[in-house]
């Protein structure tokens, strides 16, 4: 044994080899992707972090939130390649209501179940605000999306219905990273083995999870699962 580990060892201590672990989107390079769709943007954070691994992608976020929407516009002024979207994307062109939540991450088109409530009551409060849905289908016919594309969907339990009115550009993708539940979080939301069979449907291949957010007693709720298509 090393010496050194030894005297480290005494102190309660421990020394490990080093071993670089590639952060989780790395692989993702490989597909060389030129079009990134990011679907429930918030303020911009998925399209700050994507953008360290595509830095000449163009990425189009879509955001309903008239708060989050503001601040999505800032990092527009900023980054030629990036286009923000005031609207939900959803499967029909309307206007509807969304549950703005008091942490806007959680703000959905569906009504809270207590279940969410009850683990994140950080979350539960919330007021409506009349925002516009369009259908993915529509709005990217005015779209250039330049092979490879990526597709991020992150919509609060409102990912079946995103699916639906996006099934000719969804298609047309190389891989998606789409939030998927495994108990309802919202009123009425499809969980993952109905997400998993629609997208299989059109040649998505299920290739794990990016992050997974577990209860207080270990129960795993949701996931970023990510999904692939071979050819």
């Amino acid at each position: 044994m090393n010496p050194l580990r030894k005297i480290v060892q005494k102190f309660g201590l421990d020394i490990h080899r080093y071993r670089h672990v590639p952060q989780k989107l790395n692989w993702l390079t490989k597909f060389d992707i030129k079009t990134i769709i990011d679907v429930g943007a918030n303020t911009g954070q998925f399209a700050h972090e994507i953008r360290s691994f595509f830095k000449e992608a163009h990425i189009y976020s879509f955001e309903p939130l008239a708060e989050c929407f503001n601040e999505l516009k800032k990092r527009e002024e900023q980054d030629s390649k990036f286009t923000a979207y005031h609207m939900a994307l959803g499967d029909s062109n309307k206007k509807d209501v969304i549950h703005k939540s008091s942490y806007t991450l959680s703000s959905s088109m569906l009504s809270m179940s207590e279940k969410h409530k009850t683990s994140f009551p950080h979350t539960k409060d919330s007021t409506p605000e009349e925002i516009t849905v369009t259908r993915m289908d529509d709005i990217c016919k005015d779209i250039e999306l330049v092979k490879r594309v990526l597709i991020k969907i992150d919509t609060q339990g409102f990912e079946d219905k995103v699916i639906a009115g996006g099934i000719n550009t969804i298609s047309q993708a190389k891989a998606l990273i789409v939030e998927n539940s495994f108990v309802p979080l919202y009123e009425g939301q499809k969980l993952f083995p109905d997400i998993y069979e629609s997208l299989y449907k059109i040649g998505f291949t299920y290739r794990g999870a990016l992050h997974q957010k577990v209860a207080k007693d270990g129960e795993i709720l949701f996931e970023d699962s990510i999904f692939v298509k071979d050819n």
